[in-house]
């Protein structure tokens, strides 16, 4: 099977009109965050999956309820799989979060400079002087 590579950085385009009618602050902040995720970027490009993402974000928001039922549960559940949102979604969706290999050799190169920084300073003595001396 061949996969997307996604960016795992998450998708920095704006996201578009929520496509639900009277959407909630809270759906539009959830709307928010998901278009800020590496699916974001397929979903850019695939309009006609617009609709079934503001379903998920519909029915999570209407998740967070305390008195949500386990078959709400068991919908949101199924839309992220759709979306991609989940590990299964991703592969059924043919689609994998590309690693941040630079970040991660920057990191790698920052902890090496610290660390030698950090050996450096071991090497040092205090002397303390006194005045007059």
């Amino acid at each position: 099977m061949v996969f997307t590579a996604l960016p795992a950085e998450g998708y920095e385009g704006a996201p578009p009109e929520f496509p639900l009618p009277l959407p909630t602050g809270r759906e539009l902040e959830v709307w928010a965050e998901a278009w800020s995720t590496p699916q974001a970027a397929a979903w850019s490009v695939q309009s006609w999956r617009w609709r079934a993402v503001a379903m998920w974000v519909r029915w999570s928001v209407r998740m967070e309820a305390e008195d949500a039922s386990a078959a709400l549960g068991n919908v949101v559940i199924r839309y992220a799989d759709q979306i991609g949102l989940t590990p299964a979604g991703l592969k059924e969706n043919g689609w994998k979060i590309a690693e941040d290999d630079v970040a991660a050799k920057r990191q790698e190169k920052d902890d090496l400079i610290e660390d030698d920084v950090e050996d450096v300073r071991s090497r040092f003595t205090v002397v303390t002087h006194a005045a007059g001396s």
